[in-house]
């Protein structure tokens, strides 16, 4: 006798399935998920006995087949771990067959399920829209005995909270409450043409509804927004949105929920919220996580604690390499891992939607709003060729992994208030602070003439103020890779968003060595080769030097050979720069111009790798994700910078961007390149490569606990952005070392042209 069947009770499939025996041969298991079959002499016979009217003594009796006590013992007990058949009690008999069949389907004790649906449930209506008698009357048709809220608190061993906005603040108090007595409580939204129910909030378990409301806001910052200007808090109050029909349906799948709850089914859906649109009969599962750094229900020192210790790089094996990068993880890992973000309710990331301007041969995909490009006003941004976060590859798996992960990098970069800051001045710290000069790089000239240039030149290459030795700020550490230890930037150079210093506009991040990747070790080569690919680009752009062109084909990639053939069918030539600084990483600018119109409408992508393959797929993806931008003759009003340079310039009049004819196109054995099969030998090796040039590489790790995609923001002072940065140092030097120039190119004669990607 196997432990599975020694228990008491009639023994029987459950009552969701009907059973078919074809005598001697097998019997068959019909449900509305369709049919199971049981093969075999033995259990065709067993089968035939198993209607619920026999206990396991009574089968042993029978001895259907005859099997041995043994043999019956043992394949009853398979058939209930494989949840097909059940033991029924004499309590049962008064029920409604078709609720028990109900149960059975939900894997839980029938009887014990129709005994406890009898149970005390606290309702709480909230909100002049909200229909609780609807409500109240379901779950006393569901034979619930029903309290009225907080009067009745102690008496019920679950809540039903209705509202007609899931961002009630009064929902607040609520949370608080039933944390503090650890009771749990089933939040929905009956009313409105979308119909929300749950999730069941389990303190100490789950999420609570701060970590909901948080993600909601994110979602709703327009309306926020338009609150505040209002003078208001909470959400903006609606039209009522009712029909009786509807009203009735979500009164009873809600006294649903609470009946599975109380019939102790658990599932999956219960951490999440179900959104039901009754338009069109969809529905989607919205899977809440809890946020580890919430400030009601979880520890808002985590992000400090980060900052705080040391970047260890550990063993990272390469996984991928097909796409635009050398990877720990596959992309469909990273999709299938962090997928959840995915959501208007619950995510990070409300959708992430193929780019619908971009030709069919173009892999771009979108994710929303980028909030590094925040500084901006409104038109702007709508005009802006990086208004959204997006994503790019050879694939459109590629990209999409791509799109997710830059709004994770952008969403992690942006500061939240619980990042660990330090209050002084570059006198009051002393040598562990940088000063921010050393990585914005103004030329004292910028300074001076601040007022004029930013009035005639986009957000993005905005000159800031100065910073001096007594200038007050909020500062943050970073981890020396180089020195291993612990320097510190200002605080809002590092995070989107963070407060300004009093008074002042001295310091703002950008996106520059901001990545995320599949481990940290990734996030950290991808950031590093973007700090390269740019200045590089930098380099090239503002001395206006010739560069070698790059031999597409003789690289062998099909997909690179397909590119160029659909450039030349939408009437666009289409061609590569090796612009590789001293730092021997390649690095490669491609670039298409319109060749059947006077207006040529130059577009161009950047990429840098330690694979030169990798590089050139990179800048190619790129020239492919903001084609769509020059694939308009629409003007471009909102930068100001790019709407000059569409309207204006030719390769005629910019011949930088022409390949050197004077040297050889460069082909893969032009670039020295070792494969490594470890990403943190890879980081090794640029940290080495940056150190013999006499700069450090400095890391903060901006992961966030609730998102637990690895991002980084990777700083090194000294390197050029490929925005308009013109102090003395390497823009000047560099050209001069490689041969490029044959002195310093003047202050005066660079490029008048700022980058404004």
């Amino acid at each position: 006798m196997t432990a599975g069947a020694d228990a008491a009770g009639l023994l029987g499939f459950k009552r969701h399935l009907r059973a078919e025996v074809s005598e001697g041969k097998a019997a068959f298991l019909f449900s509305e998920r369709g049919v199971t079959a049981l093969q075999g002499t033995h259990i065709a016979s067993l089968a035939a006995l198993l209607d619920g009217t026999r206990d396991l003594e009574s089968l042993f009796r029978a001895r259907p087949g005859g099997l041995a006590p043994e043999q019956v013992a043992r394949l009853v007990g398979e058939l209930i771990a494989a949840d097909l058949v059940t033991r029924r009690t004499g309590g049962e008999l008064a029920a409604d067959e078709r609720a028990l069949a109900y149960w059975d389907a939900c894997g839980v004790d029938a009887g014990a399920a129709t005994g406890t649906v009898n149970g005390r449930v606290d309702l709480f209506p909230l909100g002049e829209q909200v229909d609780g008698d609807a409500v109240r009357l379901a779950l006393g048709a569901a034979g619930f005995d029903v309290g009225n809220g907080a009067a009745d608190q102690d008496a019920a061993q679950l809540s039903v909270v209705l509202c007609d906005d899931y961002l009630d603040p009064l929902l607040a108090d609520i949370d608080t409450a039933h944390r503090a007595a650890g009771r749990p409580w089933l939040l929905a939204k009956p009313v409105g043409a979308q119909v929300w129910i749950g999730p069941t909030f389990l303190p100490g378990t789950s999420g609570c509804w701060h970590c909901l409301s948080h993600r909601l806001w994110a979602h709703r910052n327009a309306e926020a927004c338009v609150q505040a200007t209002l003078g208001r808090v909470g959400p903006a109050s609606r039209p009522a949105t009712a029909v009786p029909s509807l009203t009735s349906a979500a009164a009873h799948l809600i006294s649903l929920e609470a009946a599975k709850w109380f019939a102790g089914h658990r599932y999956q859906g219960q951490r999440c919220v179900w959104t039901f649109d009754s338009r069109d009969l969809t529905g989607r599962l919205h899977e809440l996580r809890r946020r580890p750094q919430c400030r009601e229900c979880g520890d808002t020192s985590l992000m400090a604690e980060r900052a705080r210790r040391p970047v260890r790089l550990r063993v990272a094996p390469k996984v991928s390499s097909s796409g635009g990068g050398h990877r720990t993880m596959t992309p469909g890992q990273v999709l299938e891992t962090f997928g959840h973000l995915v959501s208007p309710v619950t995510g990070i990331i409300k959708e992430i939607t193929r780019n619908a301007a971009a030709p069919a041969f173009v892999n771009s995909f979108r994710s929303g709003p980028n909030v590094a490009r925040n500084l901006m006003g409104l038109d702007g941004l709508r005009a802006s060729l990086r208004s959204e976060n997006g994503g790019k590859g050879t694939t459109p798996l590629d990209a999409e992994v791509g799109a997710l992960c830059e709004a994770a990098e952008r969403y992690s970069g942006s500061f939240h208030g619980d990042e660990y800051r330090v209050r002084g001045s570059l006198e009051s710290l002393g040598d562990v602070a940088i000063h921010p000069n050393d990585c914005t790089l103004f030329d004292a000239r910028q300074y001076e003439r601040r007022s004029e240039w930013n009035r005639d030149h986009s957000p993005f290459n905005y000159v800031f103020d100065p910073v001096s030795e007594s200038t007050v700020l909020d500062w943050t550490p970073l981890w020396s890779l180089t020195e291993l230890r612990h320097r510190m930037l200002p605080t809002g150079l590092l995070y989107f968003g963070a407060p300004a210093a009093e008074g002042s506009r001295c310091v703002r991040a950008d996106s520059n060595g901001n990545a995320a990747g599949s481990s940290l070790e990734d996030a950290i080569l991808q950031g590093a080769l973007e700090l390269v690919e740019r200045d590089a680009v930098a380099l090239w752009w503002y001395n206006r030097t010739k560069a070698p062109g790059v031999d597409i084909a003789a690289f062998g990639d099909p997909w690179m050979d397909e590119l160029r053939d659909h450039y030349a069918g939408i009437g666009r030539e289409l061609w590569v720069l090796d612009v590789t600084s001293d730092l021997g990483i390649p690095a490669m600018t491609a670039i298409s111009r319109r060749t059947d119109s006077a207006r040529e409408n130059i577009m161009f992508g950047f990429g840098a790798h330690l694979d030169p393959r990798t590089a050139l797929r990179r800048a190619l993806s790129e020239l492919n994700q903001l084609l769509p931008a020059v694939l308009t003759d629409r003007p471009m009003t909102g930068d100001k910078d790019a709407a000059r340079w569409m309207a204006d310039a030719t390769v005629g009049n910019q011949p930088y961007l022409l390949p050197d004819t004077s040297i050889r196109a460069r082909v893969p054995g032009d670039f020295t390149w070792e494969r490594t099969e470890d990403v943190r030998d890879d980081v090794d090796s640029v940290v080495s490569t940056i150190a013999e040039r006499g700069m450090d590489m400095l890391v903060l790790d901006q992961t966030r606990p609730d998102v637990g995609i690895p991002v980084v923001k990777v700083v090194i002072p000294g390197m050029r952005s490929f925005w308009a940065r013109f102090a003395p140092g390497r823009l000047y030097d560099v050209p001069v070392r490689l041969g490029r120039r044959a002195e310093p190119t003047k202050y005066e004669d660079l490029n008048p042209m700022p980058l404004f990607l």
